[in-house]
């Protein structure tokens, strides 16, 4: 008699119980023993189901089931982003994805994330990852999902229980009041969800297994740190705004959070504040040292500020490309007294040491200080956050910086690109970007990627959630094959300038050469001049450790080219494995760096 649940709590009379219940509240007239397979066959007639887990109530579909999987995107708000998938078994994902020896590795450990596949073979519902060609799978990770699966032929969509961008549900009472109108009907248990766990999310990316979102499975695991962080200074790290993680450091070990969002939704900044509580009653943990942000607006900063204030704690502001540089040298074990290395962080926006929004950077750093090398050339963003929601904004910057209008109307005045931007209110975006009203200027990589897309009509108009355009630019490149790196980057000082780069492309575009190419040499063109400008400065300074960070280098295509363009240098690429490359590693470098610091030099004032 083998029983599917913790054993102490197994009872036929007591429980645990599984039930469906309409998403009007309903409970369905059937047996317990017809529970799964009413389910099944709910989900195989085209029905919405809520399905509660063990760290969060998911929404789920027939994924093969095309009208299903945008009905689902209609009543969840999300227009665009891809929904992940669970599968029966591997044999159920390769007949829909490429699934090498690695993807079977990462799928099947205890930990069971959404791994991000290349799609091929069988298809499924078209808009389960529009502009995109990776699917991203999972097996079952509990016995209801394992029960139910059984009775399924096609996988299912499984994507969290919520509206777009709020936390995922997590108790019967929250799933019926905010996900009845969602699901078609809900399939509930009794065992109570204390804390919201969402799936982790997993890639294999030059070679090796790369986690993109860090949570159930992983966290809390704590991070044992190098030598050299054996101070017994207790540091709480706030982390960043978006990706938002906190970090627990003592005593030569670190305690990183689970992703909990985006700080900017007030039910997930809610829900991080709980957990730090949390946190910090499970470990039974009081800081001795604050570390934030630079970032003022950041809702985690203030936060970090204001619990400083309350408690009388010091309180250190980190920069923000620093913390990306920290977390992947802590990650891989360099000592506390390692000699400075060479970092390219690369990513949408943080907040300068000199008051200016950077993003596309190399710089030469350790765990105590950090000097600014070289940059990509500030562009500004017209209309400030629009810029990150409508791309064809930055498309319009980075051509009057780099190019000017005048040159563009002139030598490519039949570009759709060119006629589609005439149609806009240049006369206004030309005063804001005369007068520098409300276009800040960003040495961002993740905007040059968004200015890059939108010339090529990706995602031009708006981006329904962060990296939208670059992922789509990635996925339509890679459907090019390899292409020679033909535009250059010219590096002036400190400044890296992409005028050449953009010459190149309006010239491909006006001799007709595909996009896709286009795109293709876009990310070549990009990572050898990169690792060219990296070869130089590492022999100027001496070094020959080179440390990726920042959300760009979720991109498997730049990741991957990069690391040949060095692959014959004397010079060792380090990139994050276990913690996330994008923000959601920024406590842990926050907290290394904290850690390492001479607080009686911070602010004591919070």
């Amino acid at each position: 008699d083998r029983r599917f649940h913790a054993q102490p709590n197994a009872c036929p009379d007591c429980g645990p119980r599984v039930w469906l219940e309409a998403g009007n509240g309903e409970l369905l007239d059937i047996v317990a023993d017809e529970v799964i397979e009413t389910a099944a066959r709910l989900l195989s007639e085209g029905r919405i189901l809520a399905i509660k887990g063990i760290g969060g109530i998911h929404l789920a579909c027939d994924a093969a089931d095309e009208k299903a999987v945008a009905e689902l995107r209609r009543r969840k708000r999300r227009h665009h982003k891809a929904l992940a998938l669970m599968a029966r078994d591997l044999e159920m994902i390769a007949r829909h994805a490429v699934l090498t020896d690695q993807g079977e590795k990462m799928l099947t450990q205890p930990a069971a994330p959404i791994v991000i596949l290349e799609a091929a073979g069988e298809p499924l519902a078209s808009s389960i990852s529009p502009g995109q060609n990776t699917l991203g799978f999972m097996l079952p990770y509990t016995p209801l999902h394992h029960l139910l699966m059984a009775e399924l032929e096609h996988p299912i969509v499984l994507t969290s229980g919520n509206l777009s961008d709020e936390p995922q549900c997590i108790g019967n009472g929250e799933a019926r009041r905010k996900l009845g109108e969602i699901a078609d009907y809900l399939l509930l248990h009794d065992r109570e969800i204390l804390t919201r766990l969402d799936d982790s999310v997993a890639r294999i990316t030059a070679g090796r297994p790369r986690l993109l979102r860090r949570a159930r499975g992983y966290a809390p695991e704590p991070t044992i740190l190098p030598a050299g962080f054996d101070r017994s200074l207790r540091v709480l790290a706030m982390g960043a705004e978006l990706k938002s993680t906190f970090c627990l450091l003592d005593g030569g070990r670190a305690v990183l959070s689970q992703h909990l969002g985006d700080l900017e939704n007030a039910e997930t900044f809610q829900e991080y504040r709980r957990m730090l509580e949390h946190y910090q009653r499970l470990f039974e943990f009081e800081p001795e040292l604050i570390v934030v942000d630079k970032h003022p607006d950041y809702l985690s900063t203030q936060l970090g500020r204001s619990i400083a204030n309350e408690k009388g704690l010091p309180l250190l502001e980190v920069q923000h490309h620093h913390a990306h540089l920290a977390a992947c040298m802590a990650e891989h074990r360099l000592p506390a007294d390692t000699p400075p290395v060479l970092g390219l962080i690369l990513d949408g926006l943080g907040y300068g040491n000199d008051g200016t929004l950077w993003g596309g950077e190399f710089l030469l750093g350790d765990y105590r200080q950090c000097h600014r090398l070289a940059h990509f050339r500030p562009v500004p963003m017209p209309g400030g956050a629009m810029a990150m929601r409508e791309p064809w904004r930055n498309a319009f910057a980075h051509l009057v910086i780099h190019l000017g209008w005048k040159r563009v109307v002139a030598n490519w005045p039949d570009l759709e690109i060119v006629r589609f931007l005439e149609r806009k209110p240049l006369d206004n975006l030309f005063r804001m970007l005369e007068r520098g009203i409300n276009c800040p200027p960003a040495s961002s990589a993740g905007r040059l990627f968004d200015a890059v897309a939108a010339v090529l009509g990706l995602c031009r108009e708006t981006a329904s959630f962060e990296g939208q355009a670059a992922m789509e630019l990635e996925a339509l490149a890679e459907t090019a094959g390899a292409q020679e790196a033909d535009y250059e980057l010219v590096q002036s000082g400190q400044t890296i300038d992409f005028s050449r780069f953009w010459t190149g492309i309006l010239h491909d575009l006006k001799r007709g050469t595909s996009r896709a190419t286009i795109g293709a040499r876009f990310h070549t063109s990009l990572a050898y001049g990169l690792a060219g400008i990296a070869r130089e400065l590492g022999q100027r300074h001496g070094v020959n450790t080179l440390v990726l960070g920042g959300g760009v280098f979720q991109n498997k295509l730049l990741v991957e080219q990069l690391q040949e363009a060095l692959a014959h240098q004397d010079m060792q690429v380090l990139l994050p494995e276990r913690l996330p490359v994008n923000d959601g590693g920024v406590s842990l470098g926050q907290a290394v760096i904290g850690e390492h610091m001479d607080i009686t030099g911070v602010d004591h004032t919070g």
